[in-house]
């Protein structure tokens, strides 16, 4: 397809009365402070004409709101607009709201039923009047109509998607976007930029896989002739190529098999704690019905391990303590873990000490911290491991397995015992 028309302000034409209103910025290197932009990102917003008035989708980073005020004029006048829609709270597409509000004051606001106790907080939203929508809501433009879909936690709480059917347009938000600056705008012509979509998902929305499946799943029966999102390249060219892609980077990661997975990690100094990681595989393993993987974190890069644990069930932790804390290998796994889903899996941890032995109780609270339930109460050996304690180390690895298997004995509470 050839470039679209724009006007002398730079406003696009994405599809017969719509016009894409953002901005570019190609010198932004850190976004949110986790992602790395190698050639800076844009903030997209877009203005919808329909018989009845202008609906302006998002809006873009302060900064950058005097061109999208340029853009926006290029196209409508303010007194045209009857709707604003926030598709996300985010001040990177909010940014330009408030004045806005003030420039086109008869224009209502609409955000999604989960946005509305995020508004406060972002907006000072106690002046602003809106209608929260959900899911099966719509609002009229006339001869066109604005369709909305709740899709939570993609990757906040109040992010939805917006459907406009008589264009076939999906106005996504941060889905299928990405941080790739390009003029140019649209995917059949802007240069590759596959890397930084998969980039995108794996930071932003990987730890919501099963809420990015629920998305999909809303979205898979719409005809879909152009995918707007809030950021990168619009998708124009096969839009539904970038659901598919979605779909298999989505996908639950599973080993092979039925058996439940338990991984168990551990970093010794002098293989204190390493007899201990192997006597929680070998009780894990005796317990039969899980699969058991042992890994040494010394010799190892951090990414694999957060494929692994994202398909795993449970995960066990051993580091010695050194200086009152736990080893800084251990610390870079725990900290990778923000960017999956591990809600819900099982943990524990183990450890050989010196002097103190903290590093046990720092991982334990570290993994509730992500989320993790931990059932079993941690092992701790001084110096050089009992056979006491090496057995307390194979019974941690069965009641690991208990639980994975359902098989972990309920526990009766003495109610004499609580007065």
């Amino acid at each position: 397809m050839g470039t679209a028309a724009r006007t002398p302000e730079g406003a696009v034409e994405v599809a017969p009365g719509v016009h894409w209103i953002g901005a570019f910025d190609p010198d932004l290197r850190i976004f949110d402070i986790i992602l790395r932009t190698a050639n800076g990102t844009s903030y997209h917003a877009y203005a919808v004409r329909g018989s009845g008035g202008v609906a302006v989708i998002d809006t873009v980073k302060e900064e950058f709101a005097d061109e999208f005020f340029r853009r926006l004029e290029s196209v409508a006048s303010y007194d045209e607009i009857r709707v604003i829609v926030l598709n996300h709270l985010e001040p990177d597409h909010t940014g330009a709201l408030p004045e806005l509000l003030r420039r086109a004051p008869q224009a209502r606001l609409y955000i999604s039923t989960r946005a509305r106790s995020m508004l406060k907080g972002l907006l000072g939203g106690d002046s602003l009047t809106y209608t929260a929508v959900t899911t099966g809501d719509s609002l009229s433009l006339g001869d066109r109509n604005l369709q909305f879909l709740q899709t939570p936690y993609l990757h906040w709480p109040d992010t939805q998607c917006t459907y406009l059917p008589e264009a076939g347009i999906l106005f996504s938000g941060d889905l299928f976007g990405c941080h790739f600056c390009d003029r140019r705008l649209f995917d059949d012509v802007v240069g590759d930029f596959r890397f930084s979509f998969d980039y995108y998902y794996a930071h932003i929305m990987r730890p919501f896989g099963a809420y990015v499946r629920e998305a999909l799943a809303l979205i898979d029966p719409l005809p879909i002739r152009l995918i707007a999102p809030a950021h990168g390249p619009v998708l124009r060219g096969e839009p539904r190529r970038h659901l598919e892609r979605y779909r298999v980077l989505s996908a639950p990661s599973r080993y092979g098999g039925q058996e439940p997975t338990l991984l168990v990690f551990y970093i010794s100094a002098y293989g204190n704690t390493r007899h201990m990681a192997e006597a929680v595989a070998a009780g894990a393993e005796s317990a039969g019905g899980v699969r058991v993987s042992l890994y040494d974190l010394e010799g190892s890069e951090v990414a694999p391990f957060v494929d692994l644990i994202e398909g795993a069930d449970g995960i066990v932790i051993g580091s010695p303590t050194i200086n009152g804390d736990a080893v800084k290998p251990v610390w870079d796994l725990l900290s990778s873990l923000a960017v999956v889903g591990v809600r819900g899996k099982l943990g524990a941890a183990f450890g050989s000490f010196g002097w103190s032995g903290e590093a046990v109780a720092m991982i334990e609270d570290r993994l509730r911290g992500l989320k993790l339930r931990v059932p079993v109460k941690g092992v701790r050996a001084k110096l050089v491991p009992t056979a006491d304690e090496l057995a307390e180390c194979t019974a941690l690895g069965e009641a690991m397995a208990q639980h994975l298997t359902g098989r972990n004995e309920a526990k009766s509470i003495d109610m004499a015992a609580l007065a």
